[in-house]
């Protein structure tokens, strides 16, 4: 039986007032080239169901073009309604839209937790980690705990202007869950792996991070 991975999108849609948000598209279109070129099968959920609202996508991308026309964006699953039994692994992408809605949701926390305790890979890419930092294994403790991690740097914040507009900032919130946030340069690929998590800190670290899944998920 073929491997299944399941990506999960952000439902949120406004960046503080700021200007509209939601994932990041790249960030759940190359690791899905990834996936799908190593023969997994790929579903597409996000925090409320219905539409996932986008950010930053690049049409002139033919891989982001072939994204957003393969899975129907304006009527996604909802993530709670899914079965993580039936996942190998789960692929938080990001997009600052992540920052709201994915440390609070109870079925991006369930899948998380439950694809992990039954053995899979659990990954997550520049804020898509925000679906960590509340994320409990059934015995009380924090999944990222004692564990390495990548994810969007408190410079990189800074660098982008949205320190002040973000409810938290991640590498924060990830060290206070007992991860050790391990930066690397701005907007350079970083990826980091620990066991059966594994992390990316920004965008330019997605199609990376997807190849680390399709090992792990190959041992």
């Amino acid at each position: 039986m073929s491997k299944r991975i399941l990506i999960v999108l952000t439902s949120h849609d406004d960046l503080g007032g700021e200007r509209p948000t939601g994932f990041y598209v790249s960030e759940a279109a190359h690791p899905w080239e990834v996936f799908r070129k190593a023969g997994y099968q790929v579903d597409v959920a996000s925090v409320a169901g219905g539409e996932a609202p986008q950010d930053g996508f690049d049409a002139d991308d033919p891989v982001q073009r072939e994204f957003v026309e393969t899975f129907d964006l304006s009527a996604t699953a909802r993530v709670a309604d899914l079965d993580p039994a039936a996942y190998d692994a789960v692929f938080y992408a990001g997009g600052h839209g992540t920052m709201w809605d994915f440390p609070s949701d109870p079925g991006v926390a369930r899948a998380g937790r439950e694809v992990y305790e039954n053995g899979g890979v659990v990954a997550a890419v520049c804020h898509g980690p925000a679906a960590l930092v509340d994320l409990t294994l059934s015995d009380g403790s924090h999944l990222v705990a004692g564990k390495r991690v990548a994810g969007f740097t408190n410079a990189e914040e800074a660098a982008v202007g949205l320190t002040e507009v973000v409810p938290f900032l991640l590498a924060d919130r990830l060290t206070a869950a007992g991860a050790t946030h391990v930066p690397g340069p701005d907007f350079q690929p970083q990826v980091v792996v620990d066991g059966r998590l594994a992390t990316g800190q920004n965008p330019q670290s997605a199609g990376a991070l997807a190849e680390e899944v399709v090992t792990l998920l190959g041992r």
